[in-house]
């Protein structure tokens, strides 16, 4: 039997303790559930017993947020869930430094940061190699941490352009028929890219710098024929190009440019028999040197918790429905 412990968690006031232990105490709410110890919260300190090993792990977690808090990250239900789970698995020390990367900063004042090891791995990939695929369920930020990283290079003068293109599958490419010119034609399908751009830069230096042709939106089609070079281009919702559609692009790029191309597999709109170009590109080009690949998971998701659980529930369904699919033909070709 464990020896019973006892730790204490001091706080410098009582903001600091708000901050830690959330609104209505609903992080400690969290420690309580996730740790067989008891927590007394009496002002500005925690004192948290029980037996030894969950005693410990648990002032682990909350000393790690406290540090975190004191460097400038805002504690949210993430940063409580996930520091719990890496301390769970044995990875207490990454939560020390893991949010302490600050990419750029927000027209708005606000740090962005990996808040998991995957997006960290992710923002470590685009750094390394020319072209970068980051495949991933919803929510596991993608798209923004893409486009983040796009702004940091541009105003660090490592580029020239930033290139956002998109697959418009719901009009199979063809955008005649659209009202408008080109860039009223393609809103519909990139405005995710837009709002994270706006969001980055705010909208006056948005709009200089789409003004000033530093930023370039278009559809997927018109990248044909082109060579990029001194450009940050991101193809985003990349699971809904075709296997030519892909290798067209991939093939775009130019001297000093790179590439980051996003997708999720688990939400391919392309026809039945249609092969998904994202797909036969990450087994093409696993080991080709200059290419990184990453695969985000339901754990990298940021969103509500319950959107992690969507993910996951969604997740499990494919996998049984192709087990029983597999299993039937098996069972007809006998």
């Amino acid at each position: 039997m464990q020896q019973a412990l006892e730790r204490k968690i001091i706080f410098q006031d009582n903001h600091e303790a708000f901050a830690l232990l959330g609104e209505g105490d609903e992080f400690l709410q969290v420690f309580r559930s996730e740790f067989d110890c008891q927590f007394i919260s009496r002002g500005t300190q925690v004192e948290i017993l029980g037996e030894g090993a969950q005693v410990e792990m648990a002032a682990k977690v909350m000393e790690e947020l406290l540090y975190l808090h004191r460097q400038g990250t805002t504690i949210t239900m993430h940063e409580v869930r996930y520091g719990i789970g890496l301390v769970k698995g044995g990875k207490g020390e990454a939560l020390h430094t893991l949010f302490g990367d600050t990419i750029l900063v927000t027209a708005r004042g606000r740090h962005v940061r990996p808040k998991t090891l995957g997006q960290r791995r992710y923002l470590d990939t685009i750094r390394h190699n020319s072209i970068t695929f980051g495949i991933g369920p919803a929510g596991t930020g993608k798209t923004y941490l893409a486009v983040v990283m796009a702004v940091a290079a541009l105003r660090n003068r490592e580029v020239r352009k930033i290139i956002l293109t998109r697959p418009a599958v719901e009009a199979g490419e063809r955008l005649g028929f659209l009202p408008g010119d080109l860039q009223d034609k393609v809103d519909p399908y990139l405005r995710p890219l837009y709002d994270a751009l706006q969001d980055i830069l705010g909208q006056d230096t948005y709009t200089k710098f789409m003004a000033k042709g530093f930023i370039e939106i278009a559809p997927l089609a018109y990248m044909r024929g082109r060579t990029l070079e001194d450009a940050f281009i991101i193809l985003d919702e990349a699971q809904n190009t075709t296997d030519k559609q892909m290798k067209m692009f991939l093939t775009r790029l130019g001297f000093g440019s790179r590439m980051v191309v996003t997708g999720d597999l688990g939400q391919v709109d392309l026809p039945r028999g249609v092969t998904s170009g994202l797909r036969e590109a990450a087994k093409v080009l696993e080991h080709v040197k200059g290419v990184g690949i990453v695969r985000l998971a339901p754990l990298d998701v940021i969103r509500h918790e319950v959107v992690t659980r969507i993910v996951e529930a969604y997740g499990a369904y494919e996998e049984k429905r192709k087990a029983e699919k597999e299993k039937e033909k098996a069972k007809q070709e006998k």
